[in-house]
């Protein structure tokens, strides 16, 4: 028993022996392993892991630049920027938004429109951090919230810059406004490859000079690199690349100036353009009615859009650009001035005017009835006899008049530095086989060259257009690019560009020409159309009224604006330089529905340069009733 028994032990003690090597063998190879594993991680990964680390622990925030100044010629701010508290919510990092917007409503005053505005930026805005639900809030709102924070994670208060468009409406088709970055925005600046410097960015210029020169305005994007906590709130700010600032842009506009012009309109529907003919500066440029830009800055609220957009005085189309208008006797002088270079009329030959003229058996009337009697070109301008311009524009025909009228930029951009600019209509034969499908309607009558004459017809030009026309007249025949920034301040390196004048083309003209349609249309101002806006002005002014149709009539029916809606009345046009000897400014205007040219135009005219070449501050203009004298006026 005993043998056994110890024989036994030695086996017991052999076996447990075996286990506690192995068992040690064990715990060193996964001692190894852990030691492995520690070297791997700590020496061969750790720059790796220390990056993660130095990323859960350092946040990179873009800094947004301030966005540059819009100034006047003059330095007057028409765009600034101010600094506000915004209450804005991290839509990714709340659940319930409804519920929380409840619940901040109870904290702050949040109004309906603030509640819609959001849902609109929530639908049109990506990858956008966080949305304000409210805009400038006060330091009582401030601290409210700030004592109430830990109930709101995912809503924080922001430092933000708005823009500020302290004149409101005046001159907003020329500044234009910003708006949040859309899809479409995004897009654009992708294929642009400047993504990158938009990162913090929330706005981008949507029109007028915000959006034309939008990367001027911008500037560039700056970094800080912040320490977090774990509930991602920043600790302390460990580097900063500092934004660099947008550059300021100064216009060739003059405030002062556009206000005159704005408020001589008198709330009516139109536009009206003024530039320096020696440099295609612009000194004023109207569209009215306008709208408030500061509607959009914050993001404009769907009861506002709906209002502007819906509206059938469509404020927000820019008509100096975009409105297509026929040019009615405006036309006239440059009809003239073809026929004289073009050898095929002289000054001194004169027509009888009856007061209409008979072609393929149709016969079309002159505004004046019984005609004006015997005719010259100085009369037919003077006087805006429309017989006079039925027989000349007949003797040309439609391809020289084509051919005579292009180099003025009639049917062609001007190329101001503004988004959004229509063509324009000259028409031709040319044209009118593109334009329509039909053979039937691709044919040219010359009959339609009769209406041509007198600016009516196929013609329909922007008041841009008819602006610069009236700048090339003025000077001589030299074409400049019209612009409205005259230089650009940048704020990085403390330079300035101008923008030089460009002069596109000369059109050769004979100096006796010119000046011969100088001083006829100096007569429309002296004795004609337009004597009795201009009488008693203290300078000598050309001009020339126009009046174009909005809608046919009858053949052998008087026009009588009592009888016709309003929105089809005619609409009202001027034309006008001055001074005479050494012109300074050519401005032209379009009221519309307005009537008669010597009615509505051309007293805007006449305030226009009453304030530019005198300084004069005029009456506010009245809409004109329209008399019986008015119709024995004319154009």
């Amino acid at each position: 028993m005993r043998l056994t028994e110890l024989k036994n032990h030695e086996r017991e003690l052999y076996y447990f022996q075996l286990r506690i090597g192995a068992a040690g063998v064990a715990v060193l190879i996964a001692f190894g392993v852990l030691f492995a594993r520690f070297v791997y991680l700590q020496v061969v990964q750790r720059d790796y892991y220390h990056t993660k680390a130095e990323d859960n622990r350092i946040s990179i925030v873009p800094v947004a630049p301030n966005r540059g100044l819009i100034l006047d010629r003059n330095g007057v701010v028409l765009a600034r920027n101010y600094s506000a508290y915004t209450l804005e919510i991290l839509t990714a990092k709340v659940a319930d938004v409804e519920r929380t917007i409840n619940e901040l409503a109870e904290v702050v005053e949040i109004q309906p429109r603030d509640r819609s505005r959001f849902r609109k930026l929530l639908v049109e805005t990506r990858n956008a951090e966080s949305l304000p639900i409210r805009t400038r809030l006060t330091d009582e709102e401030v601290a409210r919230f700030a004592a109430n924070r830990y109930r709101f994670p995912g809503v924080e208060i922001k430092a933000r810059l708005f823009r500020q468009y302290p004149f409101g409406e005046l001159a907003s088709h020329v500044i234009g406004y910003i708006g949040r970055i859309n899809d479409k925005d995004q897009e654009r600046l992708e294929e642009l490859g400047v993504e990158a410097n938009y990162r913090g960015t929330d706005f981008v210029g949507k029109s007028g000079i915000e959006g034309s020169y939008q990367n001027e305005l911008h500037g560039t994007t700056g970094i800080e690199q912040v320490e977090i906590d774990a509930g991602g709130r920043g600790i302390r700010t460990l580097s900063r690349t500092p934004a660099q600032s947008g550059n300021d842009i100064t216009l060739a506009l003059d405030i002062k100036l556009q206000e005159i012009a704005e408020n001589a309109f008198a709330g009516r529907r139109g536009a009206l353009v003024a530039i320096e003919p020696g440099t295609g500066g612009v000194l004023a440029f109207v569209s009215k009615p306008g709208f408030d830009p500061n509607l959009f800055v914050e993001g404009i609220d769907p009861q506002s859009w709906a209002e502007l957009n819906n509206s059938p005085d469509r404020p927000l189309n820019n008509r100096a650009i975009a409105g297509l208008y026929p040019p009615g006797s405006t036309f006239k002088p440059y009809l003239a001035l073809a026929a004289l270079e073009l050898g095929k009329r002289k000054t001194t030959q004169t027509i009888f005017d009856p007061g209409y003229f008979e072609f393929g058996g149709r016969r079309f009337r002159d505004d004046k009835v019984g005609g004006h009697g015997t005719v010259d070109m100085y009369k037919s301008i003077v006087q805006s006899c429309d017989t006079y311009y039925y027989v000349l524009s007949n003797d040309l025909g439609i391809d020289a008049i084509a051919r005579s009228l292009a180099p003025f930029g009639f049917g062609s951009r001007t190329g101001i530095d503004l988004d959004g600019e229509s063509v324009g209509v000259l028409p031709s034969p040319e044209w009118k086989m593109k334009r329509f499908r039909k053979p039937e309607q691709q044919k040219w009558y010359a009959g339609e060259t009769i209406s041509i004459g007198i600016g009516q017809g196929y013609n329909s030009y922007t008041p841009m257009q008819l602006a610069q026309a009236m700048a090339t007249l003025a000077a001589n025949g030299a074409v400049y690019k019209p612009h409205l920034v005259h230089y650009i301040d940048n704020q990085r390196t403390s330079s300035r560009r101008y923008l030089e004048p460009e002069l596109v083309r000369r059109i050769p003209l004979k100096d006796e020409n010119i000046e011969f349609i100088k001083q006829a249309m100096a007569g429309v101002n002296k004795e004609g159309t337009g004597a009795r806006a201009f009488a008693g002005a203290q300078y000598t002014s050309g001009g020339k009224t126009g009046t174009a149709q909005v809608i046919a009539i009858k053949a052998n029916e008087k026009y009588n604006e009592k009888n016709v809606q309003e929105r089809h009345r005619d609409h009202s046009l001027f034309i006008a330089f001055a001074p005479l000897e050494n012109p300074k400014i050519a401005l032209a205007i379009v009221v519309e529905n307005g009537g008669f040219g010597a009615t509505a135009a051309a007293p805007i005219a006449r305030a226009v340069l009453d304030y530019y070449l005198l300084g004069k501050v005029p009456d506010p203009v009245k809409p004109p009733a329209g008399d019986a004298a008015d119709e024995e006026e004319g154009d």
